[in-house]
């Protein structure tokens, strides 16, 4: 039998035991799927981001409690966990944002309407986003 003539498999019920671990989702699924997750991981936190934009303004005692609160932690999160937080916040912004100009571009421009396009695009995407979350989160953590 010819690999053309080949009949593909046809999944009809899906195992979630079975079936989901074998399955490979293309690089614009993990895009599509990260979008929406940083979407709502930004809107879970809005309280924590209104926080640290109230606190970092109001006044020089308040800025310096901002960054004490990095340094030192505040309540009973240690510093090193909201930094986790923030660098997670950082995260979701940049691949919501970069995510979110990738489907503009899609959308204005009819040539970007392709598997090869989506492919690509969705690949510097990840890569966009990783890298310069690691640079912002170099400078977090006190790197550089």
């Amino acid at each position: 039998m010819t690999e053309l003539a080949r009949k593909r498999p046809e999944f009809r019920n899906i195992n979630a035991l079975t079936d989901l671990p074998s399955y490979r989702l293309p690089a614009a699924g993990w895009v599509s799927i990260l979008h929406r997750i940083s979407g709502v991981l930004m809107f879970v936190l809005m309280p924590f981001i209104i926080w640290m934009f109230d606190t970092s303004i109001s006044s020089e005692i308040s800025f310096a409690k901002f960054r004490s609160a990095f340094n030192a932690g505040l309540w009973i999160f240690p510093g090193f966990l909201i930094k986790l937080v923030a660098l997670a916040l950082i995260w979701a912004y940049l691949h919501h944002f970069i995510a979110g100009l990738r489907h503009l571009w899609m959308d204005v421009s009819h040539a970007a309407v392709s598997k090869e396009f989506g492919t690509r695009s969705a690949m510097v995407t990840l890569a966009a986003s990783v890298l310069l979350t690691l640079a912002l989160g170099a400078k977090l953590f006190g790197f550089y």
